[in-house]
């Protein structure tokens, strides 16, 4: 009767157990889709809005409009240059993106993997610098840009930004963690360093790559301090620039009489490229983890 029951009570603990198990997805699901929903509610709300009349948009709050409208989209494409603040932003973006990237993985490579003679205290340099806020540099390089004439160009746009510690220090901790068995292979076969690297370790870093260029663009894309800064014309301004203008307190204070709608229509805009670059790289990115999670 006892190992019965003793084997009647492991029976019943095994269910449990495996209830608890099967549960535990499902909580996953239900916290991801919670958070998914907060993730994506801004956004929604200033695409509905953007949709909205004018007049009802402080009048009336309603998830879904209740008069589909495109006016404010039609403001912002006719009544500012937004395509060319969208080239400006999208050459910024681009250039300072492929360029760090490139830079930044040959130098985080070389701490990395060579040894050199100050290595470490360019680490420390490096670290330090992500320390220093960035409004601490811009007055210098303000100053730099007054003098060099460079204002209203995509020089004082471009140069300005391409180098970034963040990036370097990304790649070093990467290659950090990159086997050391194909490099020797590849040393083994003749390649030099640059070699190794160009044909072996960077096409291999996919995933990094990948984070780094989501990270770089978005960031760059995003920038508003700066390019408000060094651009006077309204030809040089970049998308986050020219957005700032369509807001109500802005448009106030020029005797315009667009609104909030307005506002989110432009925003809009300059959201989306964000995030379709994103969605785009997203699945190069798992593709990347995967398989190195595979070969580990």
């Amino acid at each position: 009767m006892r190992t019965t029951e003793v084997a009647k009570e492991t029976m019943r603990n095994r269910q449990l157990r495996g209830k608890k198990k099967a549960a535990i997805p499902v909580v996953l699901w239900i916290l991801g889709l919670v958070a998914g929903i907060l993730w994506i509610f801004p956004f929604y709300w200033m695409l509905a809005t953007s949709l909205k009349p004018e007049s009802s948009i402080l009048t009336s709050v309603s998830l879904v409009p209740e008069v589909f409208t495109f006016e404010h989209y039609v403001t912002v494409f006719t009544k500012a240059p937004l395509l060319r603040w969208i080239a400006n932003s999208v050459i910024v973006a681009v250039t300072v993106t492929v360029a760090r990237l490139g830079v930044s993985s040959l130098a985080g490579y070389a701490i990395a993997r060579m040894k050199f003679v100050g290595r470490d205290l360019v680490f420390l340099l490096l670290l330090g610098s992500m320390m220093i806020p960035d409004e601490i540099t811009v007055v210098p390089l303000f100053i730099w840009v007054l003098k060099l004439k460079l204002a209203d160009s995509y020089w004082a746009l471009i140069v300005p930004q391409l180098a970034g510690a963040f990036s370097v220090l990304f790649y070093r901790q990467y290659f950090l963690t990159f086997p050391r068995d194909l490099e020797d292979a590849a040393a083994m076969d003749g390649c030099s360093s640059f070699q190794t690297f160009r044909h072996v370790v960077f096409p291999l870093a996919k995933s990094a790559t990948t984070a780094c260029t989501i990270i770089v663009f978005s960031f760059v894309w995003n920038d508003y301090l700066w390019p408000m800064l060094v651009s006077f014309k309204e030809e040089w301004m970049t998308l986050p620039v020219g957005a700032a203008i369509f807001n109500p307190v802005g448009f106030q204070q020029t005797g315009n009489k667009f609104g909030y709608g307005t506002a989110m229509a432009v925003i809009v805009v300059a959201a989306l490229p964000t995030l379709a670059f994103f969605l785009g790289l997203q699945r190069y990115f798992i593709q990347g983890i995967t398989r190195e999670g595979l070969k580990g």
